[in-house]
């Protein structure tokens, strides 16, 4: 493994990001620096940073706050920053000016949020979106959004969002789906499922609207927790699982004749990408997407190819395509047929070469020619943190 040289700040360590990390820590020398924080999307169940930071298998240490990540960029080559965390993103970025360090924006939004605080801050945000050296994009959705904002697009690259093949894409017997069944009571029914948190903007309101209308037989399997657990609990034909383990989660999917995900742009959050679609797709699965979902707007759930897509809030179109899909098993059969090999490509390897074209572009605009590379100093240590 390379010494390191790129930081990447983010804030948790979220089991669907281990792989990429892992990638550009043995091909970049990649340190990852967590600073928390950001409890309104993620779920309680993955927030124990330190346990993160005990058992990862590349470098990876903990900030705090903004002064820390206005100081990190004065201990690597290039510094990469998503567009969250509040203060963090124009402090990583304000360091990296300072330092004349090349700054790679990881760019996740294809809808600018509108709060007082995003108000507030959209001065800022812009001029990183036009100044940052280089840009990776969530898909081509976002793409399109940032190269609104820069002019173009050619320094703007895609990092396809990937889940872990090993464990969505391999093979569930009947045996395992049985075994799903009987551990949550589900019976013989025919079942769909949907997969996160139960919150307004994830659409389960407009599921849970939805469903009752829905003329087949066939049971709702809701796997999550969250503000609207009590509502799924209480809607009929419908059953709340826990949240599970994530090795747990492919005979889910295998069990169930189709995933939704229909989100709800609001005007703090418009779904960025939506990896159950990935998740459930790699199984084989069709997905019943709203056109709120990144993975819609980014290209992979297409309407009548590869799943089936309805207009984000409408549950009376929701529960029409879901007895579609329900009635039809030929064309559910040949969507998920179709899904399977449309995801195939969305790989952690594609991820990591979006990646390392960002950075390449990013050095050649602040090394000038002649000019020697500056090694990194070795950064100080700051709560838990493994190095290799």
């Amino acid at each position: 493994m390379p010494a390191v040289a790129i930081a990447l700040i983010t804030n948790y360590l979220t089991p669907y990001r281990v792989p990429l990390y892992e990638r550009l820590a043995h091909s970049h020398g990649l340190e990852v620096l967590c600073y928390g924080g950001g409890g309104r999307y993620v779920p309680s169940w993955f927030a124990d940073l330190d346990r993160q930071l005990e058992t990862a298998s590349f470098p990876a240490r903990r900030i705090h706050g903004a002064r820390a990540a206005f100081a990190a960029p004065g201990c690597y080559e290039a510094v990469i920053a998503p567009f969250a965390g509040g203060a963090i993103l124009p402090a990583a970025y304000a360091g990296a000016r300072v330092r004349q360090v090349p700054f790679v924006l990881w760019a996740s939004v294809w809808a600018q949020p509108w709060s007082l605080t995003h108000a507030a801050a959209l001065p800022v945000t812009r001029h990183i979106h036009r100044h940052a050296d280089a840009v990776v994009a969530y898909g081509e959705h976002v793409r399109r959004f940032v190269a609104l904002i820069r002019g173009h697009d050619e320094d703007v690259f895609i990092a396809p969002q990937a889940v872990e093949p090993e464990l969505f894409a391999r093979e569930v017997g009947a045996e395992e789906q049985s075994e799903f069944r009987s551990a949550h009571g589900l019976g013989s029914a025919r079942l769909v499922l949907y997969v996160g948190r139960l919150v307004e903007e994830k659409g389960v309101a407009v599921l849970l609207e939805a469903w009752p209308r829905v003329r087949a037989e066939a049971t709702l399997v809701v796997v999550g927790d969250g503000p609207l657990a009590a509502r799924a609990r209480a809607t009929k034909g419908v059953r709340l699982v826990e949240p599970l383990p994530r090795p747990s989660l492919a005979a889910a999917y295998a069990t169930a004749e189709a995933t939704v995900l229909a989100s709800v742009p609001t005007p703090r959050f418009r779904e960025p990408w939506g990896l159950v679609c990935n998740e459930s797709m790699h199984q084989g699965r069709p997905v019943i997407a709203s056109d709120g979902v990144g993975a819609v707007a980014g290209g992979l759930v297409r309407d009548g190819e590869t799943g089936l897509v309805v207009p984000a809030g409408d549950a009376e179109a929701l529960a029409a395509v879901i007895d579609r899909l329900l009635g039809d098993r030929g064309l559910a059969e040949r969507l998920g047929a179709a899904a399977r090999a449309a995801v195939a490509p969305y790989t952690y390897d594609a991820m990591a070469e979006g990646f390392g074209q960002a950075l390449v572009t990013a050095r050649s605009r602040t090394a000038p020619r002649g000019r020697a590379v500056r090694r990194p100093r070795r950064p100080p240590s700051s709560g838990s943190a493994r190095r290799h």
